[in-house]
């Protein structure tokens, strides 16, 4: 079967529309037709190569669509349903067993290898390997095979051409409120970068019943978006010095900052800005070998703690869907952060995301 797809060939260099040979779903996969894929942050990372992988490539995960057809010892799944593509897993360790996937011990070979297991692919090109498999799913292609640990099943009444970000960036962020740092009513909160991860925190924030939530960000659009979307307050730290600011407005700190930047003098800033026992949350992908520092004196006497978090603590077949009743209620409007593009303008989606210009691109097929 052939189907295009959005490749990189090298380092740094943009995606290329191509037809390719896709063959049948493996041990433990579902051959999907894919609708749509947002675009994350993670893809543009592993594009220029900062987090290695197989090349050449097909990335995208975050995928929604219908399953077409089964692989063997597929349990669950039929061809017709229509389904949210989530991270990948092995199932197997420790920490999936315990309900961790998202720290899954396999977690960097299951999500960034683009090969199987025994190194195959599910896609070539005249013969030659093309790496598949990104994230269990490969979907910045109109037809993919998809491991079965990375789909979560929805009803066929759900709309999915805005939902694919949850596969991802959103459940990342809502993720980090609802699961990792637990935020509850009444408790105040600091976001930094409103991107699509640091929106959905301030929307998760905002229907958990958090009483103060601070988006701090250098674009005024996207702090307007903010304060519609739940925040309470927005700091723009071009202008002002946000941990400062924070505790202007909550007279100690926040109990809880989030970090969705990856930049280093945004994590101090995040710690900077907490009350006593706050914790600040790390989501953010600096590159490897990036170090940060914090003040230890004066904050020995303050209790903080700083937690490092993957995919929102989430397990996706049962977090994707829990989100999907929000925005069915409309506490978690992710429509109004998208705009989309046809797969042929995928360097454009890049772009425009990057500048800040929107905020979650989705391409469509």
């Amino acid at each position: 079967m052939r189907t295009t797809a959005a490749i990189v060939r090298a380092k740094e260099q943009p995606f290329e529309i191509a037809t390719v040979e896709i063959g049948e779903p493996g041990l433990n996969e579902v051959q999907v037709k894919v609708l749509a894929a947002g675009v994350c942050h993670t893809d543009a990372i592993v594009r220029d190569q900062i987090y290695p992988t197989f090349l050449p490539a097909v990335y995208g995960h975050e995928g929604v669509g219908e399953v077409l057809s089964v692989g063997p010892g597929t349990l669950g799944i039929e061809p017709g349903d229509k389904v949210i593509l989530g991270f990948n897993s092995c199932g197997q360790c420790l920490k999936c067993l315990h309900g961790a996937p998202a720290y899954c011990e396999n977690f960097y070979d299951k999500n960034f290898s683009c090969t199987r297991q025994d190194g195959t692919t599910s896609f070539s090109e005249n013969g030659e390997k093309i790496g598949s498999h990104f994230f269990g799913q490969s979907t910045f292609a109109n037809i993919t095979n998809a491991s079965v640990r990375s789909v979560v099943k929805v009803a066929d009444d759900i709309p999915l051409e805005f939902l694919g970000p949850l596969g991802c960036g959103l459940s990342t962020g809502a993720g980090a409120i609802l699961n990792s740092l637990g935020v509850a009513a009444g408790d105040t909160v600091a976001v930094f970068g409103t991107g699509a991860v640091g929106t959905a925190a301030i929307m998760a924030a905002a229907a958990t019943g958090a009483t103060t939530i601070i988006a701090v960000d250098i674009h005024d659009s996207r702090l307007e978006l903010a304060q519609e979307l739940g925040a309470t307050h927005t700091i723009n730290s071009r202008n002002e010095d946000p941990a400062v600011k924070v505790k202007e407005i909550t007279g100690d700190g926040v109990h809880y900052a989030l970090d969705t930047t990856g930049v280093v003098a945004v994590t101090r800033q995040a710690a900077d800005s907490l009350a006593i026992n706050g914790t600040v949350g790390l989501v953010g992908a600096p590159a490897p070998g990036t170090e940060a520092t914090f003040e230890v004196g004066a904050s020995l006497t303050r209790g903080w703690k700083f937690q490092t978090i993957i995919e929102g603590d989430a397990v996706p077949q049962d977090f994707i869907p829990r989100l999907v009743k929000l925005w069915q209620q409309g506490k978690f409007p992710l429509e109004k952060l998208v705009r989309t593009y046809p797969i042929e303008k995928i360097n454009d989606a890049f772009a425009d995301s990057a500048s800040g210009e929107v905020i979650k691109p989705i391409v469509t097929f």
